[in-house]
């Protein structure tokens, strides 16, 4: 997860498509499935005639795609109008490479320029992986990156590699999340994930400080819809399961990760992910705001300089194992791994065809048409298939 703009302004969610302000796609609620191949290169497509140069564009596609693969569908293909209004205001910049700030062996910090978040993320990963397995471990603080869409998305193939990835990320130009016990904002959901190797497959944790995220309430919101659960606070501190507390003078806020019973250690976490990412990177909520964007801690290590691949996949695997082994709470219901859902959509995604959420093509539509981009064509559906 991460957060999607400041809950109450459509352009970081629906973006700035061409058509008349605060209107909200509507669709006959058929779920469309698209090859995967196919809307990677329309979206690849769509912002390289938005002017992004053409291999951060292919990064920033390929990446909001696994978003969708993985089931991450508020934080997949459903960003891109909004990345294509920033690119079209100059917002996200569309060339160039990131400023060193800070180097050593296996520790950097870079100014991101504003550039694509999922191409920061992904140089990233490539500048730390082969050193964390000269050094063990390599860290790259980001500050200014655009958002850097599912953090998700980032995991798998570090993991199959063999090594142990965590990301973290907060926006510090706007607040959605209010401190435990508190009524204003001052936090994003600052959502943190993490990679670990296992033999049957990686486990991939994607979690935030929050009860939910900020495109979550957005699309809620934009649709009438309530939450499962008591979700958000007004303004009094009210806690209720409708979103548009958000958008109302003066705003709600989301609940912290916990709720109003446990919400301490969501609190905690936030502020866990604020010092490792405008901590570390040396900017953040104490600097004047710049818009929809990022600061982002990516870490790596390699199992090996500690006590061994081998010895670290005897632990993880026998974790797996035992929470595999866990008797169900719900009969039918076994226990899963973090990302294991995930992974096995993916799988069957890349085999059937994306299910993109029906607001999603609408929203591109107006985009394709601007740009004289070719839609994909909606994978034909067997009889009873969902």
């Amino acid at each position: 997860m991460t957060a999607a703009g400041q809950p109450g302004e459509a352009p970081r969610s629906t973006g700035e498509a061409p058509r008349a302000k605060g209107e909200v796609p509507r669709s006959t609620g058929e779920v469309p499935h698209f090859e995967a191949g196919a809307l990677t290169a329309f979206a690849e497509a769509l912002l390289v005639a938005a002017g992004l140069d053409g291999a951060k564009a292919r990064d920033v596609a390929e990446v909001l795609v696994e978003g969708d693969l993985l089931g991450h569908d508020t934080h997949g293909l459903g960003l891109l109008p909004g990345y294509l209004g920033e690119l079209g205001k100059g917002a996200m910049c569309a060339s160039g490479d990131p400023e060193v700030i800070a180097e050593r062996a296996s520790v950097a910090t870079w100014d991101g320029r504003r550039l694509p978040g999922p191409w920061l993320v992904r140089r990233a990963i490539d500048w730390a992986a082969p050193r964390a397995r000269e050094h063990g471990t390599a860290s790259v603080a980001i500050r200014r990156s655009h958002h850097i869409a599912c953090l998700a998305a980032y995991l798998r193939q570090v993991a199959d590699d063999g090594l142990l990835i965590v990301i973290a990320s907060s926006d510090p130009a706007t607040a959605s999340v209010a401190p435990f016990g508190g009524t204003r904002a001052v936090f994003t959901p600052n959502p943190l994930a993490v990679g670990i190797p296992a033999s049957d497959g990686p486990v991939m944790i994607d979690i935030s400080a929050s009860v939910t995220t900020n495109g979550m309430s957005n699309r809620l919101h934009a649709a009438g819809q309530r939450g499962a659960h008591a979700w958000w606070l007004d303004a009094d501190g009210r806690a209720g399961n409708d979103p548009a507390v958000l958008f109302a003078q003066p705003p709600g806020t989301i609940l912290p990760l916990g709720g109003l019973d446990a919400g301490h250690k969501g609190y905690g976490l936030a502020l866990l992910v604020e010092a490792l990412t405008a901590g570390l990177a040396g900017h953040g909520r104490a600097d004047p705001p710049e818009g929809w964007g990022a600061t982002v801690f990516v870490q790596i290590h390699d199992p090996s300089a500690f006590a061994g691949s081998d010895a670290f996949l005897r632990q993880s695997d026998r974790l797996v194992a035992a929470c595999r082994a866990s008797p169900p709470r719900e009969p039918g219901r076994p226990v899963r791994l973090p990302g294991e859902r995930g992974l096995a959509l993916r799988a069957g995604q890349l085999a059937g065809g994306v299910a993109l959420h029906p607001a999603i093509m609408p929203a591109l539509l107006p985009w394709a048409e601007r740009f004289g981009v070719a839609v994909p064509p909606a994978r034909e559906r067997a009889a009873g298939s969902r």
